[in-house]
């Protein structure tokens, strides 16, 4: 009988790796994403939020309740509404 050939190596894979060199085989663990640096408001972005719509809501109830000089007034009302709005928005800022 003659002798057994022995298989043939490739010259790549002389080092016994399944997977090329600089490569990593998929890891079967879930590993979660780092969790982001939450933002933060600056603590006058809520300081006038508050204070905007509550100067609002004041100067529309003083206005409506006849407390304001000169009585009812439009301009007192826009005034409000204004504050109001301006609240809305920065309550938008708000993180």
């Amino acid at each position: 009988m003659p002798p057994a050939k022995k298989p043939r190596r490739n010259p790549k894979a002389a080092s016994g790796r399944t997977t090329p060199s600089g490569t990593r085989a998929p890891s079967r663990r879930y590993t979660p994403p780092a969790p982001k640096k939450k933002a933060r408001s600056p603590m006058w972005v809520p300081a006038v939020t508050f204070t905007a719509l509550l100067l609002g809501v004041l100067v529309i109830m003083l206005n409506y309740l006849g407390l304001l000089p000169g009585d009812q007034e439009n301009r007192y009302l826009i005034l409000g509404l204004l504050l109001v709005t301006g609240g809305f928005i920065f309550s938008t800022r708000l993180r």
